[in-house]
């Protein structure tokens, strides 16, 4: 019988730490993983560099790395960027970065649909299903962090979600 995999971002990390105890692996490779998950925001176990090949296969045997895609993005004349996410599931969310002469925003979504329906989003067309998770949040965040900084060399200022 086949296991069910958890989403290794869904662990804090002190349960990182005891998972990683519990694999026969050093407290201090948690803080090592946790890194890769966070700070460089990889997408598959192989990418960390610095961990163990047997250390990487016991984590893929037991784990999976839940992250949104963006698939697609339309740029406007104005300079917003709307950016359609695909998660783990298949679900459309949508996010978008608004620049102005007096901050750069990110709009990021924290449900796949929403109840609120403002006009302007598709995402308030879409029934709600589900809350998204924290890691499906950071990505938004991240990815139009990096288009923010390749389309008009800006820092995000100023994150909200709906």
């Amino acid at each position: 019988m086949e296991i069910e995999k958890i989403n290794i971002r869904n662990l804090s990390k002190e349960d990182l730490t005891s998972a990683m105890v519990e694999m026969g692996e050093k407290a201090f490779k948690a803080k090592q993983v946790y890194e890769w998950l966070w700070k460089k925001n990889v997408h598959t176990f192989e990418e960390m560099t610095n961990i163990s090949l047997a250390t990487r296969g016991k984590l893929q045997e037991k784990y999976f790395i839940n992250h949104v895609e963006l698939s697609e993005k339309q740029v406007s004349k104005d300079k917003t960027i709307k950016c359609a996410f695909k998660t783990y599931d298949n679900k459309v969310i949508e996010g978008v970065l608004i620049p102005t002469s007096s901050r750069t925003t990110a709009c990021i979504s924290s449900q796949v649909g929403c109840s609120l329906a403002c006009k302007f989003c598709a995402t308030g067309r879409l029934k709600r299903l589900r809350n998204l998770d924290a890691a499906e949040i950071y990505d938004q965040v991240v990815s139009i962090k990096k288009l923010a900084n390749e389309h008009y060399d800006l820092n995000l200022s100023n994150i909200v979600w709906i």
